[in-house]
């Protein structure tokens, strides 16, 4: 589903829009992060990418503020992650389609408007955005996949949001569609918005400002997407990434051979 997460001034510019520090979260016995520390820029697409069981979304409900965390902090535009004056600032759209069955598009879309206060004219505007103005009198229940994926993307852009944060928005959709979406993604940069965008394809890497690869609940690299090309010499995205992970194993096999070492 999705959530929008005030009008309390954020913090200054110059400062990341995101800031996740010392964040450890656990679930059942298992650890998911242990100390992470990472910044998101403003204005920009960062593209956080890895496989599935990494800690995309886990990371990603920790930045909205509906995960439960074990220690550390998370605050966006200077305010602590979740807080009520981040809730119309900040939007999330989950791998959940967020959508009522039994009404059409737009009835689903013009409810959302009403919850948060946005504009009646929002909602023409985001169906046009993500190509389902001919769709609006179509019930929800009769959607594909990728078209739900699609409202919900839209339910997320209402009221013009500062920060997105899209839980892989573009799985289950065709290569025409992603490409549309993504031009999307760079409008709503372009204007002013940031974006969080999470996905296991690693092509969409290039289409990003910025990349997190994520890997077993760390940061594998921090990088942008000609940085990763040229830090790793490869060609495209998926060879880079199955490099920096055996980089990434040998660092954690030094580092554990080293502490056996100073134990020794």
């Amino acid at each position: 589903m999705m959530s929008q997460v005030g009008d309390a001034p954020g913090a200054a510019a110059s400062e990341p829009l995101v800031s996740v520090r010392g964040l450890r979260v656990r679930r059942g016995r298992v650890t998911v992060f242990d100390g992470l520390d990472v910044e998101i820029p403003r204005g920009q697409i960062t593209g956080l990418l890895g496989p599935s069981g990494c800690g995309k979304t886990t990371l990603m409900r920790s930045i909205v503020g509906v995960q439960k965390v074990a220690g550390g902090t998370v605050r966006v535009l200077g305010h602590p992650a979740g807080s009520a004056a981040l809730r119309h600032r900040v939007a999330y759209d989950t791998q959940s389609a967020s959508v009522y069955g039994d009404i059409t598009i737009e009835q689903n879309l013009r409810y959302f408007a009403r919850l948060i206060g946005a504009p009646r004219s929002d909602v023409d505007r985001v169906l046009a955005q993500v190509g389902l103005t001919e769709q609006a009198r179509q019930r929800a229940d009769s959607l594909s996949g990728g078209q739900e994926n699609r409202v919900s993307l839209a339910v997320a852009m209402l009221g013009s949001p500062e920060l997105l944060v899209l839980d892989e928005p573009t799985v289950g959709l065709d290569p025409l569609l992603r490409s549309e979406l993504w031009r999307v993604f760079r409008e709503l940069a372009e204007a002013g918005a940031t974006l969080i965008v999470s996905s296991h394809v690693m092509d969409e890497a290039a289409r990003c400002d910025r990349v997190l690869l994520m890997r077993a609940g760390h940061i594998v690299a921090d990088t942008t997407p000609a940085g990763l090309l040229a830090e790793t010499g490869e060609s495209d995205p998926d060879a880079a990434f199955l490099a920096l992970v055996e980089r990434d194993d040998r660092a954690q096999r030094e580092a554990h051979a080293r502490r056996r070492r100073e134990r020794s």
